[in-house]
């Protein structure tokens, strides 16, 4: 039977991490896999991380089950972080969220649940998104659709376009949205455009699904949570993904949280445990329960904040580093926009040719579509890395 099979491709994420791994370079920059990282280029344990484990465990005296739709403590810790506790407490009957592994155990459970609701149902995601929502999304059974995001050029959303998109889209069409640090682009609505948004997705009738994988990473945690929000506010009903493996580095642990806004959320609850039940039965408890006990902890819960910020201000910085010296450095491109970017993610704006030159020549490794994890330089680099992408830029 297996002697039927063929290998397939590598990941075109994951396939130029490997290749990363492999290289004996000790020049190499890797800025193609999105974890964070230090100075050294290492992904740390999160202080409150490691002080909740150790107490979780110390007074763990039982590996049975949990509920099936997760561990309550995560549950009622994240519910009230996304959705602000005044919130949650007046929309209590419409909210039901399952605990899932990580963000893309998320995407592909409600994908099945939108999928039993409406077989084959068209989805709607930006231009660009993230490579991974297309397998998740149409393994389930969706139909992919695309609506227009993104301005390479300046390296901003497109605003206008997309809401003559969002325009377009049928009643009752479903849309998927990055609540903030937009991947692959970095590229964010502001505050007002997100309101305006909403305006026409009310107006529509439209459901947005909106995938939250990096909150705290772009503004503060409340402001990074506005969509979900104004979704749980105005719109009849939504689909949420919450990622915990940028924000609390859990990223080996896949932790995640699946929630359904609507009057029917209990029901749809019910069908994404069913599916998970099928498929890897229920979530892993042991990033759950750091979570849940970070959040359940107001010392931990202020540390945690604190580190979540100390990520994103780091990182800011070095966007605004990799801008200026990008600038000085050549005039081909105006990288003003990484600066004004969020997140771990920019595209970069420069052609196949001269990304395969930098893996090749330089030992420089990003995806192919000039995808940058901006987590991923350090400054000791940043000369090296800047000078050779002008080098390529100019010769």
């Amino acid at each position: 039977m297996l002697d039927k099979l063929e290998i397939l491709p590598p990941d075109p994420i994951l396939g130029i991490g490997q290749l990363f791994n492999e290289e004996k370079d000790p020049n190499k920059v890797g800025l193609s896999v999105g974890v964070y990282q230090t100075e050294t280029s290492h992904t740390p344990v999160l202080a409150a991380v490691k002080k909740a484990e150790s107490d979780m465990l110390s007074k763990q005296d039982s590996k049975v089950y949990i509920p099936q739709a997760g561990d309550p403590a995560f549950l009622a810790g994240m519910n009230k972080l996304i959705f602000g506790e005044e919130l949650l407490a007046a929309n209590s009957d419409r909210i039901a969220s399952i605990m899932v592994p990580g963000g893309c155990g998320g995407l592909r459970v409600g994908a099945e649940v939108i999928n039993a609701a409406r077989p084959g149902a068209d989805i709607w995601l930006s231009t660009p998104t993230w490579g991974n929502h297309f397998p998740l999304l149409q393994s389930a059974g969706l139909t992919m659709q695309s609506y227009a995001y993104y301005d390479s050029l300046k390296g901003v959303v497109d605003f206008e376009a997309m809401l003559d998109a969002f325009q377009q889209i049928p009643e009752q069409g479903i849309a998927l949205l990055h609540a903030c640090c937009h991947n692959p682009t970095g590229a964010d609505l502001t505050a007002d455009q997100w309101h305006q948004l909403f305006d026409v997705i009310v107006e529509r009738k439209l459901i947005p699904f909106i995938d939250a994988a990096y909150l705290g990473f772009s503004g503060s945690l409340e402001d990074d949570c506005l969509p979900i929000r104004i979704a749980a506010q105005r719109v009849p009903e939504a689909i949420v993904v919450t990622s915990c493996s940028k924000n609390f580095g859990l990223y080996r642990e896949r932790t995640g949280m699946l929630s359904f806004i609507g009057d029917n959320a209990v029901a749809a609850q019910s069908v994404g445990m069913s599916k998970a039940r099928q498929s890897y039965s229920m979530s892993p408890f042991h990033g759950g329960g750091i979570v849940g006990t970070i959040l359940a902890n107001e010392t931990l819960t202020t540390e945690w904040v604190d580190e979540v910020y100390f990520m994103r201000d780091r990182m800011n910085e070095l966007r605004a580093e990799f801008a200026q010296q990008m600038n000085n450095k050549q005039s081909i491109r105006d990288f003003s926009f990484i600066a004004s970017n969020r997140g771990m993610f920019s595209n970069l704006g420069i052609n196949k040719e001269h990304v395969i030159r930098l893996r090749e020549e330089f030992k420089i490794y990003m995806l192919e579509s000039s995808r940058i994890n901006i987590a991923g330089l350090a400054r000791s680099k940043m000369d090296y890395t800047t000078d050779c992408i002008a080098r390529v830029l100019t010769t």
